[in-house]
């Protein structure tokens, strides 16, 4: 690992093996420890389902400039098959071997995805422009699976595929010695530092979960969703992020995790069905992340979420059942950056969702990331959108931009 750089400064790198020098990449350092001065720029993607479409909306982010760093929250690949031209890329110049055909369940099968995704070269480019803090969600190993518990593989073999997968996730990733893997377990959660201006709690609310109640999908609650020692995190987590936060001197605190934490109904009049795979179907464990917030006096909080491949910016408040009750931080929700294919900025259920989640300040189906700038003033969330991934090209543009007031929670429009 380099020793003695400078903060806040921008370093060019490359690789030499043997004979093969790599292309020039570009990484920043982080302000110093009391550094609160100047602003930061941050980067929100997610999901990136390859045989979805192309990672247009990657190459314009490795054209923004000043980006400190990029921060992926989950399904950085997909274990689906692949097949020879590339699924919906449909590129006829593109002929994969059969070997990607199938579901990712070995180590060589992980290995060769990531190779996969890394021969792309809008994510080729968009590494390379900037540095990148990771996380994961279900689709690094398997859809939806929640600790131990798979959502279709053999539960007598799961923890080898797991074991695999958690392998090649480190082994490509830019993650640091101390997350290296033991067996089926990787310390994935950990802190990050920049200057005074932000601390970053990156989460893992997949490797420690209870399993969902009531399916995977959208049901209505049961007395099992309910209950109150339901995790989403696990305790050990939970008591470090809470720890964390007593501690933190940070203006901003940014959560970078999974799953929409805020609750989302999908219509109007009840019974509302939830979604359980999101913190909708961990209620408890949804009050005590809030409950530590409150506790520890953040007062500027800002979770991070990817995983349903749209654009959503929410406030997160005190009381989801009083829309006059207190905001207690905002949610900035990134869309896909390719999965589930080419968007639009209505989909069929937007003003449903709008009318039945008041705290729900935007909603927009399209492909893209969210940019977000921030300072001791404010935060600044910019959506930004590509109409089209099944073909190669697309302009991007900002849809919407919310700011957050520094000691006054909550999302206005720009």
């Amino acid at each position: 690992m380099p020793e003695g750089l400078s903060p806040r400064t921008r370093y060019y790198y490359r690789f030499r093996v043997g004979s093969w020098t790599s292309p020039t990449g570009r990484t920043r350092t982080s302000p110093a420890a009391g550094d609160a001065s100047g602003s930061l720029r941050f980067a929100a993607v997610s999901c990136q389902a390859y045989h979805d479409g192309y990672f247009t909306a990657l190459r314009h982010l490795a054209q923004e400039g000043d980006v400190d760093a990029v921060l992926h929250l989950g399904d950085y690949l997909y274990e689906y098959a692949v097949d020879a031209h590339g699924g919906d890329r449909a590129d006829p110049s593109l002929e994969l071997p059969d070997r990607f055909n199938k579901e990712t369940v070995t180590l060589e099968d992980y290995r060769l995805r990531y190779s996969l995704y890394h021969r792309d070269p809008d994510l080729q480019a968009a590494h390379a422009a900037h540095p990148w803090i990771v996380t994961w969600d279900d689709h690094e190993v398997e859809n939806n699976y929640a600790d131990e518990i798979p959502d279709g593989s053999p539960p007598e073999a799961f923890l080898a595929r797991r074991a695999a997968a958690y392998r090649a996730y480190y082994e490509n990733l830019p993650l640091r010695p101390p997350q290296q893997p033991s067996g089926s377990s990787l310390q994935l959660y950990r802190r990050l530092h920049f200057g005074k201006l932000a601390q970053l709690d990156i989460l893992d609310g997949r490797q420690h979960r209870d399993d969902q109640s009531a399916g995977d999908g959208w049901q209505v609650p049961t007395a099992e969703t309910g209950r109150p020692d339901r995790t989403m995190l696990g305790t050990t987590q939970e008591r470090w992020l809470e720890d964390g936060w007593k501690n933190s001197k940070a203006v901003w605190n940014l959560v970078p995790q999974q799953t929409v934490l805020s609750r989302r109904r999908n219509r109007t009049t009840g019974p509302f069905p939830l979604s359980m795979d999101a913190w909708d179907g961990y209620p408890a464990a949804r009050r005590r992340f809030l409950e530590a917030a409150r506790t520890a006096g953040v007062k500027n909080l800002a979770v991070l979420t990817g995983d349903v491949h749209v654009h959503y910016a929410m406030d997160i408040k005190e009381d989801f059942d009083d829309s006059g009750s207190r905001s207690v931080g905002v949610e900035l929700v990134t869309t896909s950056v390719a999965s589930g294919g080419d968007g639009v900025a209505k989909p069929g259920d937007w003003q449903t969702f709008l009318d039945a989640n008041p705290h729900m300040k935007f909603y927009d189906g399209r492909r893209g990331y969210v940019l977000l700038t921030l300072d001791q003033r404010q935060l600044r969330a910019d959506y930004r959108t590509v109409d089209v991934v099944t073909r190669p090209g697309a302009p991007v543009t900002t849809a919407a931009s919310f700011v957050s007031r520094a000691g006054d929670p909550g999302l206005q429009p720009l």
